[in-house]
């Protein structure tokens, strides 16, 4: 049956077939010719529709988003039914060519994701020393800065030292130029502003052309890190060092710019010395401070601790005190020579003082206000810190003068030096430069030069050329008389004595000529001008020139010569050891007979024979006389012109002369000669007369020199800096005390002014007057709460 069904379905579909064969057939050729035309045109309708619909859609493609979203499970084909596929074929028959269908693509969902905030902005941060941020575009690498958007202080706004990198930053700047007021602020100064004081930064803070408005942003800075972080930080008083440091550093490049700025750091550096409050001040090294209107209250704390303690003053807080103290005024060479004059003034202060000056404990009281610079402090109040019953000594006038006294004594002293250093600013370690100092303050090398000297020296002396000697001390050029005399006083100063003796008046040397160099012990000092010890310098001139006579100075005469010197105990140990010295120094160049001869020459033979017994006399010193003595008599009697046959007769007078008990040789003992007291006075008396007439004869003639003296520059007569406001020391230690704090009780200014011996109203009326005359406001206000004007503050700091 099936079959059958099939055949019968075949057979139907052919006829339908054939039956629209035999209708095509019967179309006219006209109305084919027609269709065709029109399907001709469709086509290309169609053609141009799709071509213009791809362009289209090749875009939308490319721009279609990746797909996110997992793709569908596939699963196997299914296939279509039998009807679905004959009216499938029917439509195709019918329209013979499938209809394009654009579809066009699903936009993808935008992102709204929020953008991070650019680099810095949020709450303001500290900028530790040393690390580098990056701000409009200038990189600073120096820190201790606050950056950031917000940085709130109570009057509202952001701290003026705020770098805000939400400001606007223009593309140049000139930190020369002024472009802001009083109290700046980086958020509001110019763009062209900003520029400039980043640049500023990024140079490294140090150009001193800048304006000094743009110190103060800065500084305003390091004033809340020390004080207001600091207060509730440790990690921000760790930082006070670092502080401490910049700000001695800008102080010394800006200081002498701008005294407000050189008040307010200097305010700042005592707070950050102080806010620990250390114990015994006077005891810890001194810190560096500027000298400004008053003295540094660090300074001011640490002699009242010592007056409370009933300590000495130590000599480098002395020192301080003496330098920074603004009634002290230092002339040139104490700031020309500051190395050197620091040294003296402590040399001097312990020579006179002792361990120290020791104050007395007077009654005002010591109180640090510290007044901020920075606008970003308004509303905090308060910034004080007391130190209990501690003094102010300052106040007082007769511990500053006894200083003073120290001061111009180191500063005359260093003149000589300091005219040299002025006319020769590369000498001043050359020797001839060092010759105007004390040796003590010779710098490290030449003190090296003359330990080496000593080494060599030993106990004993060392005899070389006078330039070997310069040589060693770095001397430049030939020494001449006035300095060759300045340096045998410096080697003797260190316990080195010299010969030829030219502070004595002997001949200067030569380069060439032999000097030596010999051990003083420290504190043994002896005249060379009495007449034992001239009569003595004759006797071994007058002994060497004869032993050299016959061409030669042999070791055996020398050994002679040293014996009998020793012998002469009516002579210093000094003088001993400086005629051993000069007899060493005879050997190498003995004294010429022939000078000796004209020297000698003016004095009648009574004054010659006078002369040869003395030395008769000499050589009896030691109770005996030996053939060998005798014979060096003769050759001296002989040079002298004084017959021979005389010396038995006067060695035989100088026995004579002495107890009967003593005309025998006395016996040695190893520490020394014992002479009868009748023969030392009889030496005594001959060796005066010899003296007298041998004054004058062996004195070298040295003509004198001219000595150039540079006058100081005008105003340096002074050694004190005139009066505050025009004011006597008294009122202007007074205005200085009171320009220290802002505000004063009666009871604290009571104090002040019986330390200072003043009558309280009379005193402030004339601080008012003064203040009135010169700048038309008063010093003060008030009567029981005493305020000290600030503008008047400002023009004394300007």
């Amino acid at each position: 049956m099936a079959r059958r069904k099939k055949s019968g379905a075949g057979g139907g579909i052919g006829a339908v077939v054939v039956g629209l064969l035999v209708v095509l057939a019967a179309i006219p050729r006209e109305v084919w010719i027609g269709v065709g035309v029109f399907a001709a045109i469709g086509v290309g309708i169609y053609l141009y529709l799709k071509s213009k619909g791809g362009a289209h859609e090749v875009p939308q493609e490319a721009a279609r988003p990746a797909r996110t979203d997992p793709l569908p499970e596939r699963r196997a084909p299914v296939a279509p039914s039998p009807a679905v596929s004959s009216r499938a074929a029917s439509r195709l028959l019918e329209d013979e060519q499938p209809v394009p269908v654009a579809v066009s693509p699903v936009p993808a969902t935008p992102s709204f994701r929020i953008p991070a905030a650019p680099n810095r902005f949020g709450p303001g941060a500290w900028i530790p020393a040393g690390e580098a941020v990056e701000v409009g575009g200038v990189s600073i690498t120096g820190g201790l800065v606050y950056i950031g958007t917000s940085l709130p202080i109570p009057t509202g706004g952001n701290d003026p030292s705020l770098i805000d990198p939400s400001k606007s930053v223009a593309s140049k700047g000139d930190y020369t130029e002024r472009q802001m007021g009083y109290w700046p602020s980086y958020s509001e100064i110019s763009p062209s502003a900003r520029r400039a004081y980043l640049n500023w930064l990024a140079g490294g803070r140090q150009d001193p052309e800048a304006d000094v408005g743009y110190v103060f942003i800065f500084f305003y800075g390091l004033e809340r890190r020390a004080i207001l972080d600091a207060s509730k930080d440790e990690g921000a008083k760790a930082d006070w060092p670092v502080i401490a440091s910049e700000l001695r550093r800008l102080l010394d490049i800006y200081g002498d710019k701008s005294g407000s700025f050189r008040s307010y750091a200097g305010s700042l550096l005592d707070w950050i010395s102080l806010a620990e409050h250390p114990e015994k001040a006077y005891l810890k090294p001194i810190p560096s401070f500027p000298k400004t209107y008053e003295l540094p209250l660090y300074i001011r704390v640490a002699l009242g601790q010592a007056a409370v303690d009933g300590m000495p003053v130590p000599a480098q807080l002395a020192l301080a005190w003496a330098k920074l103290d603004p009634t002290n005024y230092l002339r040139t060479p104490a700031t020309r020579c500051a190395e050197e004059f620091d040294k003296l003034f402590v040399s001097r202060y312990r020579e006179t003082f002792g361990e120290g000056l020791v104050l007395p404990r007077n009654k005002t009281k010591i109180k640090l206000v510290h007044r901020p610079a920075s606008a970003g402090f308004r509303g905090y109040k308060d910034l004080s810190l007391s130190f209990g019953d501690t003094p102010d000594v300052t106040v007082l006038t007769a511990p500053i003068n006894k200083l003073r006294q120290v001061v111009e004594e180191a500063t005359k002293e260093l003149e000589p030096f300091s005219r040299y250093v002025g006319r020769n600013p590369d000498g001043r370690h050359a020797l001839e430069g060092l010759l105007q100092l004390p040796a003590t303050l010779w710098p490290e090398s030449a003190q090296k030069a003359l330990h080496g000297l000593k080494v060599r020296m030993g106990e004993g002396m060392i005899a070389m050329s006078f330039q070997e000697l310069l040589g060693s001390l770095d001397a430049k050029t030939t020494l001449t008389r006035d300095r060759t005399l300045a340096l045998a006083r410096a080697l003797e100063s260190l316990n080195i004595g010299i010969e030829p003796d030219v502070l004595a008046g002997a001949k200067l040397p030569k380069p060439h000529e032999k000097v030596v160099l010999f051990s003083v012990p420290p504190g043994e000092v002896a005249s060379r001008s009495t007449p034992a010890y001239q009569a003595a310098i004759l006797t071994l001139d007058l002994a060497s020139a004869v032993a050299a006579a016959d061409g030669e100075f042999s070791a055996q005469e020398m050994g002679h010569l040293r014996a009998q010197v020793q012998s002469w105990a009516h002579l210093t140990p000094n003088h001993i050891r400086r005629l051993l010295a000069h007899l060493r120094l005879l050997m190498a160049a003995p004294a010429s007979l022939t000078a000796l001869r004209k020297k000698l020459e003016p004095l009648d033979i009574g004054a010659k024979e006078t002369i040869a017994a003395f030395m008769a006399t000499v050589a009896q010193s030691d109770g005996e006389v030996s053939p060998t003595e005798v014979k060096m008599l003769e050759k001296v009697y002989k040079a002298l012109g004084v017959e021979s046959k005389k010396v038995f007769s006067d060695v035989h007078a100088a026995a004579a002369g002495a107890k009967p008990t003593a005309t025998v040789a006395v016996e040695l003992e190893e520490a020394g000669f014992k002479l009868d007291p009748a023969r030392i006075a009889a030496l005594q008396k001959d060796t005066e007369a010899v003296s007298a007439l041998l004054s004058g004869i062996f004195k070298e003639e040295n003509p004198p020199e001219t000595v150039f003296v540079e006058p100081e520059p005008e105003g340096d007569a002074g050694a004190t800096s005139p009066g505050l406001l025009g004011l006597d020391e008294a009122h202007s230690a007074l205005a200085r005390l009171l320009l220290s704090r802002p505000v004063w009780t009666k009871d604290e200014l009571d104090d002040a002014a019986a330390d200072l011996d003043l009558m309280l109203d009379g005193a402030i009326e004339a601080l008012n007057e003064a203040a009135f005359d010169l700048h038309d406001i008063p010093f003060t206000e008030g009567e029981e709460v005493v305020t000290v004007n600030p503008e008047l503050l400002e023009k004394l700091e300007a």
